[in-house]
């Protein structure tokens, strides 16, 4: 390494700029030996010279006409194709306030005359050795990322990549609902052309193939090699499951043409499976990735060159059989299910006003399941019928025995569309009341999904009114995911509406899903029907809810489902989070301000994200651009202009943006680590800002 450097060194490249021709002489006499000097007379033929060769290094004089050497260094470490040249002020000035304004500059080091030459050849030898060693070092550091990350043969995403691919391309069909597919793809004779050929003909082959694929994909797509002649294509956004098909058949025409090596001709086809994401039950990328393998075998058994999609259906029936009907038949007959129970309170009062009864399976083999693994694979089976009465009768037993042990709550459960629309689903529940008769009615409460109403309005509407005349009321569960129409609040007597969990997820950082949750809440408002959040998990979302006017809630931030036994104690010990019984509901002129706050919040989300390059645009910096300095122009014209407030709220916002331009220079010139860790910074600004929005409330 060392000689590597020294050698490198005396080969370096040097940029004497300086007005005095004696000064010129001296330097160049002095490095000429060691160095290639290249000279200029003046600040602006400086800065030229240092564009066309870029230099290694460049001696600045400072006293110079027209142009001193303090703009030079100004100008550049402006460049960002120059700024990273180290600089070396030699000048007669021997004052501290000039040395001080030079390495204020950017300069590594500042040399006084009369010039020692001895002295200075050695600090330019070892100042360009540290660089021409730091530069090796990122370099080295740059092939060591590419080949963690890169197949070194075709330069194609690695496994190691191709999973961080997938991860994300899942998340993004989670939160735009459109289908993905994975495409695994295996050479047809690669073997044979690396027996006939050699290793040589078939690197070139698998290179020319890579880029030919690749070539066919969309932007936005990834193709990656898991090693041999195995790739792996990911495809999201897709339209529908079928818009996939002319990109496999491209993938599969691209792998089929001919490659040449010398004078032969190499040629082989491809066999390629294909799975689809999201599938009926929840499935990882690992595990869609072995799908989309075990159709590429099916391909080649059909006679290869094509591809073959993956029968979820049929795995499913062969691996999760201890999950099928009869499967969820005998765990009713041997008592494996089980229900937790989740508090639902008043967020200002801490009232408990009950609890949702969820079903959990507890299964010999994989331990506890949630609902979400057993229950949607027989919602169409009368199955479910049976363990949905199972669940009524389990809650009516434990709400007679809470109420001897003298605890008396209300207990809410889900009823599914097919066990609501049965022809007896009343005269069934009223037997059930029989035989409880220390239970009140009113203890029960039925929860609907908005597409469990669907179809018979007449007997839907029938089966709500009976129940209501047995005293039971009906909530709307998980509301606004499904159709949301106004028809469903005005033609059914629900009493409640659950706003889904999905909602509050991201309302702190999302103005959409903000404003559908306002919306809810001033629906069921309008309605005259009681409203409840599901999903709070902070105590920020519960004031947030408290300041929409809605009171009602559960989640994880208030508690976990859990055993029977264990909820007595719980009511009885829960005291709600102080901000929560200070908080209370905005005026409607204060609502903006609330999504003032969301708006900058994302702001910020977006200006990490183009930071970490996961987006190619940032947001607007311009502090009177963004939405939130726009609504902020809107409020000093308006009811807060007054506000003392105001004027602090303005300051930090522009603090913020400038900051942010600061951390968008350091990014442009390619210190991304610098960029990121200023943003610690910003965030405390962030959260300054609140603040002072949450005092004009």
């Amino acid at each position: 390494m060392e000689a590597s450097v020294n050698s490198q060194a005396e080969r370096a490249r040097i940029l004497v700029i300086d007005d005095a021709p004696v000064n010129l002489q001296v330097l160049t006499a002095a490095l000429a030996a060691d160095f290639n000097v290249q000279i200029a007379t003046s600040g602006a033929m400086g800065l030229a010279l240092a564009a066309k060769s870029l230099p290694d290094l460049i001696l600045l004089d400072i006293m110079m006409p027209q142009m001193d050497g303090f703009e030079v260094c100004r100008r550049l470490k402006a460049d960002p194709a120059l700024q990273a040249i180290p600089v070396i002020f030699i000048t007669a000035r021997s004052d501290i306030d000039a040395e001080t304004d030079g390495l204020t500059l950017g300069a590594v080091d500042y040399i006084t005359k009369p010039i020692k030459v001895q002295i200075v050849k050695l600090r330019i030898r070892n100042l360009i050795d540290r660089e021409i060693l730091r530069k090796q070092i990122e370099a080295q550091h740059r092939e060591l990322e590419l080949v963690a990350r890169f197949d070194t043969l075709t330069r194609l995403p690695n496994r190691a990549m191709l999973a961080d691919r997938m991860n994300q391309a899942l998340l993004r069909a989670q939160r735009q609902r459109k289908p993905l597919a994975v495409a695994f793809l295996d050479l047809d004779g690669f073997k044979a052309v690396n027996d006939t050929h050699g290793h040589d003909a078939g690197d070139h082959l698998l290179i020319t193939l890579a880029e030919r694929m690749r070539q066919t994909l969309r932007d936005g797509d990834t193709l990656a090699r898991l090693g041999g002649d195995e790739f792996v294509a990911v495809l999201p956004d897709l339209a529908d499951y079928t818009n996939s098909a002319p990109i496999l058949n491209r993938l599969l025409a691209a792998a089929a043409q001919p490659v040449w090596f010398g004078e032969a001709s190499l040629q082989v086809s491809a066999s390629l499976g294909v799975s689809f994401y999201p599938q009926a039950q929840e499935i990882d990328a690992d595990q869609l990735l072995r799908q989309a393998d075990q159709a590429m075998y099916q391909a080649k058994l059909a006679g290869k060159n094509r591809f073959a999609v993956f029968d979820a259906d049929q795995d499913r029936s062969l691996r999760a059989h201890h999950a099928s009907m009869e499967g969820i038949r005998q765990a009713l007959l041997n008592k494996e299910f089980v229900l937790h129970y989740q508090p639902k309170v008043n967020l200002r009062s801490g009232q408990v006003t009950g609890a949702e009864a969820l079903i959990r399976w507890v299964h010999p083999q994989r331990g506890i399941l949630p609902p979400g693994q057993f229950l949607p694979m027989i919602e169409d089976h009368p199955i479910a019928i049976e363990l949905g009465q199972w669940v009524i009768d389990s809650v009516l037993h434990q709400l007679e025995a809470w109420n001897d042990f003298g605890f008396e709550t209300s207990v809410s459960i889900n009823i599914g569309a097919r066990h609501l629309q049965q022809a007896d689903f009343v005269a069934r529940l009223r037997q059930s009341l029989a035989a409880h008769p220390r239970i009140k009615p009113s203890q029960l409460e039925l929860e609907l999904m908005e597409t469990s109403t669907q179809g018979d309005w007449e007997h839907v509407s029938g089966v709500l009114d009976g129940c209501r005349q047995l005293g039971i009321k009906f909530a709307l569960d998980d509301f606004g995911t499904g159709f949301s129409s106004l028809t469903y609040l005005k033609r059914l007597p629900v009493s409640q509406l659950k706003i889904d969990r999905s909602f509050l997820k991201d309302m702190l950082a999302n103005p959409g899903d903000l404003a559908i949750l306002k919306s809810i809440i001033d629906l069921a408002s309008a309605f005259d029907i009681e409203v409840l959040a599901e999903g709070v998990e902070t105590v920020e979302h519960g004031v947030l809810l408290l300041q929409f006017g809605c009171e009602l809630a559960q989640g994880y931030g208030i508690a976990r489902p859990m055993p029977p036994s264990e909820l007595p104690g719980w009511v009885s010990g829960w005291k709600p989070d102080p901000a929560w019984t200070r908080a209370q509901a905005l005026q409607a002129q204060d609502v903006p301000i609330l999504f003032a706050g969301v708006e900058h919040r994302v702001w910020l989300i977006r200006l990490q994200a183009f930071i970490k390059g996961e987006q190619s645009a940032s947001p607007p910096i311009d502090h009177g651009q963004c939405r939130f300095g726009k609504w902020l122009q809107n409020c000093t014209a308006e009811q807060h202009a007054a506000h003392p407030t105001i004027r602090d709220i303005d300051s930090t916002h522009r603090q913020v943006h400038a900051m942010a331009a600061q951390l968008l220079e350091l990014h442009a010139a390619g210190q991304n680590r610098q960029a990121l860790a200023g943003m610690a910074e910003l965030d405390a600004l962030r959260d300054v800002l609140l603040g002072q929005l949450k005092s004009l409330l």
